[in-house]
């Protein structure tokens, strides 16, 4: 990751960043000249109005300046100054310096703690790369250093240490999820897990005859085609004091070929991503614990690979749940909802928590409603409602409710057991039920998150690279934050 440090005495030679903004009255489009010589910041005004720069968050325009110094002045916006300005301005810059080998953000002396967060997270994020094969020199990124010019202070260094930590789980979750399938089996996640898992994290790993044993009939059904076994990967973090228990369930389908009811090729191209869940939930937990946040989280994840042979499950057969609950299956396409529903299941039964969240990649059809970037969020608590709708916008990973309608609960219910593993459209909204009916005494503190489409990206955008996004870690930790 860049080296982000502090410095209000920065040396203004090689390369240099000014922020701009779109405040009325600001000087130079609010850009903080007066830390440049005289000459250059008016060189630089004028740039800026020959240029039409309006500071919009994430514009840059570049001032080159060869055989002086600064060499080059990159303007770049931050809109309203806000902390979702900062991270377009910090993305724009990992892209736009890219080459360079370090620059100098001349940032105003007033600069909040939420500025600063969101220039760090945009900065460490958008200069996340994940390639299997060696990058040519070529082409790979140089920025190794960014000075940011305001004064150090505890409290300054203290808000760059806790989102370089949620930024670094982020990055990790975008390594899990985007790992090719051929490597990414249960045991590989759950031994990633394991490296990475720190000071006060317990883990705890159920294998196949573990699951047997305690009945997780989904995870095994799922898992059964796949000579690689699934896995039921449990951390806890239980800091000292901590009043609130909130279990994070997470779907981690390895690879989903969509079983005996096989997905089409162009379907099964980015399907290493249906473990997105999973990876969201690990990575908020990690960072939890390396923040010390005072909420005891579990994260469940269960990890199955949906394959086809001979052992494979089949459309028609009934998957006895841990707990009791059956569900008829009536697609083996629809398997991340089983795997989470045994999931589910088990915290409610042994884990007492006061609060239950799940993500899942689950459903194609929450792309039709809501588009590539958000994601829906189902709840019966208003409270839970309006904490991650809140928790999201902070940190650029929109949520939209969706309704529990109760007019299509009767469609779960299956006519030879419990529930309808497939009930049809609106898809989105029945998977939803299907998932409630494992909730039980938990439906009033219960909050079941569809992010299929915002875990990945098909283009760099903001603060996003091309592929994995390590969607739901940040909403997850800000949300966390303000548990107790």
């Amino acid at each position: 990751m860049i080296s982000i440090r502090l410095d209000g005495a920065a040396d203004l030679a090689g390369t240099v960043a000014c922020p701009v903004g779109t405040a009325e009255g600001e000087s130079a489009a609010g850009t903080p000249l007066a830390v440049l010589p005289s000459d250059v910041a008016a060189e630089v005004t004028a740039f800026l109005a020959a240029t039409e720069h309006k500071g919009s968050a994430g514009a840059v325009q570049t001032l080159p300046r060869p055989l002086r110094e600064p060499s080059k002045v990159l303007l770049v916006g931050v809109g309203s100054g806000d902390e979702a300005g900062w991270r377009a301005a910090g993305a724009a810059l990992a892209r736009a310096a890219a080459k360079e080998s370090a620059i100098t953000v001349l940032a105003p002396a007033d600069l909040t703690d939420a500025a600063l967060r969101g220039l760090a997270e945009g900065l460490w994020l958008a200069s996340y790369r994940f390639r299997v094969a060696e990058e040519k020199p070529e082409a790979a990124a140089k920025l190794a250093e960014v000075v940011v010019a305001v004064p150090d202070s505890p409290e300054r260094a203290a808000v760059l240490a806790a989102t370089r930590t949620v930024a670094g789980h982020t990055r990790f979750a975008r390594d899990l999820t985007n790992t090719p399938s051929l490597t990414k089996t249960p045991d590989w996640f759950v031994r990633q897990v394991r490296e990475r898992a720190g000071d006060g994290v317990t883990v705890t790993v159920r294998e196949r005859e573990q699951l047997e044993a305690e009945g997780f009939g989904g995870i095994l059904a799922v898992g059964g085609g796949s000579v690689h076994e699934p896995r039921l990967l449990e951390l806890s973090w239980s800091p000292e004091g901590a009043t609130k228990h909130v279990v994070l369930v997470g779907k981690g389908i390895t690879y989903d070929t969509g079983g005996i009811d096989i997905k089409p090729n162009d379907a099964m191209q980015l399907m290493r991503k249906d473990m997105g869940g999973a990876a969201a939930v690990v990575g908020a937990l990690l960072a939890v614990a390396e923040l010390g946040l005072p909420v005891r989280v579990t994260a469940l994840a269960p990890l199955a690979e949906n394959m086809l042979s001979g052992s494979a499950w089949r459309s028609g057969d009934v998957v006895t749940h841990y707990g009791g609950l059956t569900s008829e299956v009536r697609s083996t396409d629809a398997e991340g909802r089983v795997v989470l529903g045994d999931a589910m299941a088990y915290a409610v039964e042994n884990l007492a928590p006061d609060l239950l969240i799940d993500l899942a990649t689950l459903t194609g059809a929450s792309r039709i409603a809501l588009g590539k970037k958000t994601a829906a969020l189902f709840s019966g608590n208003e409270t839970l409602i309006d904490g991650f709708t809140a928790a999201g916008a902070e940190v650029g990973e929109p949520l939209w409710r969706l309704p529990l309608a109760e007019e299509y609960a009767g469609d779960v219910a299956s006519d030879i057991a419990d529930l309808d593993n497939a009930a049809g459209n609106p898809g989105t909204i029945t998977a939803a039920l299907y998932l409630r009916e494992f909730a039980g005494s938990m439906r009033d503190r219960w909050v079941h998150i569809d992010m299929s489409s915002p875990a990945w990206s098909a283009a760099p955008d903001g603060e996003l690279t091309k592929g994995a996004t390590g969607w739901g870690v940040r909403t997850l930790v800000r949300w966390l934050s303000t548990v107790s």
